[in-house]
């Protein structure tokens, strides 16, 4: 028998305000920064006084859990759509305060002209008139005497009937008595069920993540200290972005500034490295993989509401055990230690700028080894071939491109059952064979994305092999990446399209190489066979054209380096498919030995 997965029931608003202040309804997103605008709270107010609907709150019931006693506790509602309406209506109807997106808290104060009908936010100018009503919640929570206000309203608007004036006051006050529908979901319901319905009952289409249903899980636990970890988070990562944010955490959240998270995470305040800058998501992830090795969110929201896998029942010890996982983990990714020498292998593996990192999810991953490997003091110089290996083959395969969290929880269980060097040494194996090298990575670099994986990957292979720019003397393919040098096509691009070549294929990543602005403006639209030839010529003479080198051997190391084709003195428009499957296969080659010296 299959069991009610929601039910729908309209309250009135002075209901759900009553339940949030009772706490029998939380609402995750009060611990982070209110987005609306105050202009979009007071039109909330004007539908709400015109009658308008004003949309679904959809709840989501913790499921009951059984406490040390034996006891049960019955779960309360999670409000998983619709925080930023009620926190609106808590702000300009019981005149509670509001954390903004600086992380201020502020106080909203809608005002009602009575005689217009009309509401603005207020400001100095309204509050001086007497002809409005500065603050609604002074009428909404009934801080004032209707009569003495409608007396005075009257006074300040000249001759007009008081029963008119009390009629439109009152009418703002039944705001509190309109309806708003409450779409509550089963506690048994899993993630992807409650994340179906969630899409489906959304007019927005707006998808909750895992990720999501977690940090809610985690900002409304009042008992293991959620309130205090889910700003860890939000701090932690607003903190990588913006380090100025510092000063204003010390400033203004006072008693977050004294506990150990924020002691952890100070190091920030002078941190202003991008290569990796996590988004909560990304935190949660590796904090939790790394710490419980499961890779499935979904599990996360299990444990944190005590559930039992084998029991299937939902039990305290469990929730607490979780929650107390859950801050070693975050305590761990926050670590100035962990968290630089982690970015010292990935920069010591070539990817210096985080333009060149294109999958996140691998990033993540690499973090997570990292981190278990730390744990089981596994020798540091191992821990960091294994980071650069698996990071790269992650990039070289797309390994989390598809189904990632799938794939991140095989992995991590794997890699905790059987050890990390069985496991990459097997992966490897399977994934990273010698036709990969070459045929099958040859054949992926047959692509014109200039982001693509496989062309940020060569380039960490040049810079990891300190290879200087394509025809320079001295600069090299690290500072052109750190300084963003010119990709310049070998085949240049307007010689390409004055032959017909279509930008699909004068763009292919086996056309571009890492030089110097001034060499690559001097080349100008030259064909191959001319340039090349002139460039041989010189170097023969011991003169230099189109950069510094006038050695042949200098010469030929820097082809070499890049991957050059033999021959290109003879090379016109008529040779570029064969140049590009040609190139595609060396440069297949170099990444495959700078993978094995990884």
């Amino acid at each position: 028998m299959s069991i009610q997965k929601y039910s729908v029931n309209q309250y009135p608003i002075q209901t759900i305000l009553s339940w949030v202040n009772a706490d029998e309804i939380a609402i995750p997103e009060i611990q982070r920064p209110f987005v609306w605008s105050s202009t979009k709270v007071r039109d909330l107010i004007d539908s709400l006084y015109q009658g308008y609907p004003v949309g679904y709150l959809i709840a989501w019931r913790n499921p009951d859990i059984k406490l040390k006693d034996g006891t049960k506790s019955t779960g309360k509602r999670i409000l998983i759509d619709g925080q930023q309406r009620v926190t609106a209506l808590m702000a300009a109807l019981l005149n509670r305060e509001v954390i903004n997106k600086d992380y201020k808290k502020v106080k909203i104060k809608i005002a009602f002209h009575p005689v217009d009908e009309r509401f603005e936010v207020c400001n100095p100018a309204i509050e001086k008139d007497k002809s409005w009503i500065s603050d609604i919640s002074e009428i909404t929570s009934q801080k004032v005497k209707l009569f003495d206000l409608v007396k005075t309203v009257c006074e300040s608007n000249g001759c007009l009937e008081q029963s008119e004036i009390f009629d439109k006051i009152e009418m703002l006050k039944g705001i509190l008595n309109n309806p708003i529908g409450l779409i509550e979901l089963n506690s048994e319901l899993d993630i992807e069920t409650v994340t179906e319905i969630f899409i489906r009952i959304n007019s927005k289409g707006v998808e909750l993540s895992q990720a999501d249903f977690a940090m809610s899980k985690i900002a409304t636990n009042e008992i293991y200290g959620g309130y205090e970890l889910r700003k860890t988070i939000d701090y932690f990562c607003h903190l990588a972005v913006s380090p100025e944010f510092y000063k204003h955490i010390a400033d203004v959240d006072s008693d977050f500034s004294k506990t150990d998270y924020f002691q952890k995470m100070t190091w920030l305040k002078n941190e202003n490295d991008d290569l990796y800058d996590p988004a909560y998501k990304d935190m949660l992830r590796v904090s939790f993989t790394s710490e419980f090795k499961r890779g499935r969110l979904e599990d996360l929201v299990a444990l944190l509401s005590g559930r039992n896998f084998e029991t299937r029942t939902f039990e305290e010890e469990i929730a607490e055990k979780s929650f107390q996982m859950l801050k070693t983990g975050i305590m761990k990714f926050m670590s100035e230690t962990n968290f630089k020498r982690y970015l010292m292998i990935i920069r010591s593996a070539g990817f210096i700028d985080s333009s060149m990192i294109r999958s996140q999810n691998a990033l993540n991953f690499a973090y997570i080894l990292y981190l278990i490997l730390i744990t089981e003091k596994v020798d540091k110089s191992k821990i960091e071939s294994y980071v650069r290996r698996w990071f790269v083959m992650s990039l070289l395969t797309g390994r989390y491109s598809g189904s990632p969290e799938s794939q991140i929880d095989l992995d991590v269980r794997r890699i905790n059952e059987n050890g990390i060097e069985k496991i990459i040494i097997d992966t490897e194996n399977a994934v990273l064979g010698e036709a990969f090298w070459t045929a099958g990575l040859p054949q992926s670099m047959n692509t014109s994305v200039a982001s693509s994986p496989y062309f940020k990957v060569y380039l960490a292979a040049q810079i990891k092999m300190n290879d200087k720019g394509f025809l320079s003397k001295d600069i090299i393919v690290r500072d052109l990446v750190t300084h963003r040098g010119d990709v310049h096509h070998l085949f240049p691009k307007n010689y390409l399209k004055k032959h017909g070549f279509t930008k699909s294929k004068y763009n292919q990543i086996a056309n571009y190489v890492m030089m110097q602005s001034e060499i690559n403006i001097a080349i100008k639209d030259r064909a191959p066979s001319e340039y090349f030839t002139e460039l041989l010529e010189h170097a023969a003479n011991g003169k230099a054209v189109y950069g510094a080198i006038t050695d042949p051997e200098e010469i030929n190391q820097n082809f070499e380096m890049h991957c050059i084709p033999d021959g290109m003195e003879g090379k016109t428009f008529d040779h570029f498919e064969e140049f590009l499957e040609h190139r595609r296969e060396l440069m297949a080659l170099k990444i495959r030995d700078y993978y094995r010296q990884l």
